[in-house]
């Protein structure tokens, strides 16, 4: 009876300490000038319109947010990063918030400085490596001539390029992240357990453009035994999140202009799950986060004003 009452116990403070954090999906609107959007949900699958924008782009030249990607810290302070310029920028903004409303001052990062011929920095996404202490900041960018590339044009011929920091103050150097041999955007690490991760990928060739994913047993990889894909033809910008044991990757299915969901219990086999999700209308590419149900409540009485 004893073991019994401490098994209750046990659960109800775990659903208790679920029940004070919540979901957060970071996003833009079209267009990409109006700056950051947001949603919620309690159980990863059925999202809320926080509405926005909570932070309007002053970083870079073209001053746009596209593919915002956040990532609380151990402080429970906030750190955001996106994509400033279509093509042209050789870097990427950035601000942080302790409440995802009130903001730091926004930042441009030009972390390809160095390559006077860089075409663009897309979509930057930051992981907190905790064995490392650290986070590390992974991003596209195209240097013409640079690579083997298939049918794509030079100035879209793609590879993975990363830079690391423990205060978004100072930045190591900008190193290669992942050279598959094609062009690649769009990736997400994954920490499934001690040196067990995974890399999601869009492989942005001609006429491949769908997602993929490769194993490794360090966050910066290297990432290998790429799979075949698992998506439809133009699909892009994934997020991850674990939700009762298996792993849900939502992406951009921009070839039908919608969003779809697939879950996988081992990175293998994906199950569809797209009819069980639902997100606000004109969602695009962001990235998914936790947040303590005092900032949602925060959120929530702010987006009553917008």
């Amino acid at each position: 009876m004893k073991n019994v009452l401490v098994l209750i116990l046990l659960v109800s403070l775990f659903n208790c300490a679920s029940k004070n954090e919540a979901y957060i999906f970071t996003s833009f609107r079209e267009p990409a000038t109006e700056g950051l959007y947001l949603a919620y949900s309690n159980d990863g699958y059925h999202w809320e319109d926080l509405k926005g924008p909570y932070l309007k782009p002053k970083a870079g030249a073209s001053k746009i947010m596209r593919d915002p990607s956040i990532v609380k810290g151990k402080d429970d302070t906030y750190h955001m990063v996106w994509t400033t310029d279509w093509k042209g920028g050789n870097g990427f903004g950035y601000s942080s918030s302790k409440d995802l409303i009130n903001w730091s001052e926004q930042q441009y990062i030009p972390v390809m400085k160095h390559e006077p011929s860089v075409v663009n920095v897309w979509a930057p996404e930051i992981f907190y490596d905790d064995e490392a202490d650290q986070y590390i900041i992974i991003w596209a960018s195209t240097i013409p001539f640079r690579f083997e590339k298939g049918i794509e044009e030079e100035e879209n011929n793609h590879r993975m390029y990363y830079v690391t920091t423990k205060d978004f103050k100072t930045f190591s150097d900008t190193k290669l992240f992942l050279d598959p041999d094609f062009s690649v955007i769009d990736c997400v690490i994954v920490k499934r357990g001690k040196s067990d991760y995974v890399l999601v990928i869009k492989d942005n060739t001609r006429p491949m453009r769908n997602l993929k994913v490769g194993f490794g047993t360090s966050p910066l990889g290297p990432f290998e035994n790429i799979s075949e894909p698992y998506t439809a033809f133009k699909s892009e910008g994934p997020t991850v999140l674990k939700v009762n044991g298996k792993w849900l990757i939502y992406y951009d299915n921009y070839g039908d202009m919608n969003y779809k969901a697939v879950r996988t219990s081992d990175f293998k086999t994906f199950e569809d799950a797209t009819a069980e999700i639902k997100l606000p209308e004109g969602h695009k590419h962001g990235t998914i986060s936790t947040i303590s149900k005092k900032v949602l409540q925060g959120l929530i009485e702010k987006s009553k004003e917008k």
